[in-house]
């Protein structure tokens, strides 16, 4: 048995609410598979489970808010617990909305897997099999499993299964929280029209819908992504994140003595490599100039190692490899900064999708657990914003933060003769703790470097 706890999805986190469960009790899980989606200040995260096992207990109800390492439910591992002999324990249940926790008596063992059941015409019911991961892109497709016919072994509904019919007509969407208070309110989702993605039915949408006076109309804010199944943040949401992003800035401005570096590099030889590039690459192949930002920050990271780590304990520990954290502003205020792992290991156009990926669903809250943690160095690039420089403050525990801005053209000499070239001024931000003004000279010197020599990237 083994407790699965409210992770820490950044330094700054100390609570979370647990918005909904993707498994059940009984369901297999697998290291790696999304259990949970958890909301913080900032973001809505999926929740990656840690260890393989089955699901044998959920001990907080969705809408819970409780701090970083609260249980939020129990593992077993299949030879003991998958077979129906849980070990006895004593569990913690979760507070809700911060009450203490309290021992429980020791759980039952968990009940068996029940299979969501299509209506039989004939006396016996017809039942239909599908996993965790399958049901959960069937409710974020908007597909009823219950009008499938799985063609996987036995019957299983696979994943394939749930797209395709995900393709065919369209059908309704609904979020969770929308259906949840539908069902409060007594409302009839059928009659609702939806105002979110692809038509998508919100909580917001079943409030106005409600019997009684009708909710107000937010007028004063521009049209948000939202995941299917997941709301947009809401005003309150948004001042919180703000309030999240202001406190953490403002001890990392008291408590890390910073110094500032600024260089201009030029970027010609880059310009010119990167149009070859994309006039001989597929479409969906093609990389932006901030792939190769990127990629230089990460190469210069792995060459420079003092800056590429954290500062805690009064020492600096440099990072197992180069977890590049990218700097995500929100459509509806804020930011987040979710993860490339290994980013100097990857080539230009792996990084270029994964960052587009990577964006798309910051944007949408569909990151995962495993993609806002452990960054070794960030990265802001301001330059789509038409900011030249940046000078930004360094996310603690991490002791450096590269910034770039605007690609610009400029009169520049080369060999003693006077051009027009493109350039873009590249900053850094770091621990004066950690490094000194020499080290981050030479990080610079790195990153302009790489520039000029698309090739090494």
């Amino acid at each position: 048995m083994a407790d699965f706890t409210m992770p820490s999805l950044g330094a700054d986190m100390d609570e979370g609410t647990l918005l909904e469960w993707l498994v059940q009790p009984g369901d297999p899980v697998h290291k790696g598979d999304p259990v949970a989606v958890v909301e913080t200040a900032k973001s809505t995260i999926e929740v990656e489970c840690f260890a393989t096992g089955t699901m044998a207990e959920l001990l907080v109800e969705p809408g819970t808010t409780v701090p970083v390492g609260t249980p939020l439910a129990v593992i077993g591992t299949p030879a003991k617990d998958g077979a129906g002999k849980p070990g006895k324990r004593t569990t913690r249940r979760a507070p809700k909305k911060g009450g203490r926790a309290e021992p429980t008596p020791p759980s039952p063992p968990p009940p068996p897997p029940v299979p969501a059941a299509v209506p039989a015409t004939g006396p016996h019911q017809v039942h239909v099999e599908a996993g965790p991961l399958v049901r959960h892109l069937a409710e974020h497709s908007g597909v009823d499993l219950e009008t499938l016919r799985g063609t996987g072994p036995g019957g299983r509904v696979t994943r394939t299964d749930v797209e395709k019919a995900a393709a065919g007509p369209p059908r309704a969407r609904v979020t969770p929280l929308a259906r949840r208070l539908a069902a409060e309110l007594g409302v009839d989702l059928a009659t609702v029209a939806g105002t979110g993605t692809d038509s998508a039915v919100r909580a917001a949408d079943v409030r106005r819908a409600a019997p009684g006076p009708a909710a107000p109309r937010r007028t004063d804010m521009r049209p948000a992504a939202e995941h299917p199944a997941i709301a947009p943040p809401s005003d309150d949401r948004a001042t919180a994140m703000r309030g999240v992003i202001a406190d953490s800035m403002s001890r990392a401005n008291r408590d890390i003595p910073h110094y500032y570096l600024s260089t201009t590099v030029d970027l010609a030889a880059a310009t010119e490599w990167l149009h070859e590039h994309n006039r001989r690459s597929p479409v969906g192949e093609r990389l932006l100039p901030a792939a190769l930002l990127l990629k230089a920050a990460a190469l210069a990271a792995r060459e420079v190692p003092e800056l590429n780590g954290h500062w805690s304990e009064d020492r600096f520990t440099a990072g197992e490899g180069v977890h590049v954290g990218v700097a995500v502003s929100l459509r509806g205020g804020g930011l987040v900064v979710p993860t490339l792992r290994d980013a100097d290991t990857l080539a230009l156009p792996q990084l270029m999708a994964a960052l587009k990926d990577m964006v798309t669903r910051a944007r949408t809250g569909r990151l995962r657990g495993s993609e806002v943690s452990d960054a070794t160095i960030t990265v802001t690039n301001l330059g789509d914003q038409g900011v030249e420089g940046v000078f930004g403050v360094i996310h603690p525990p991490q002791v450096a933060l590269v910034g770039f801005g605007r690609v610009v053209d400029r009169p520049w000499a080369v060999d003693g003769l006077l051009g027009v070239r493109p350039v873009v001024t590249a900053t850094l931000s770091a621990d004066h703790r950690a490094t000194d003004g020499a080290v981050g000279a030479r990080y610079l010197t790195a990153v302009a470097r790489f520039l000029q020599n698309p090739e090494q990237l």
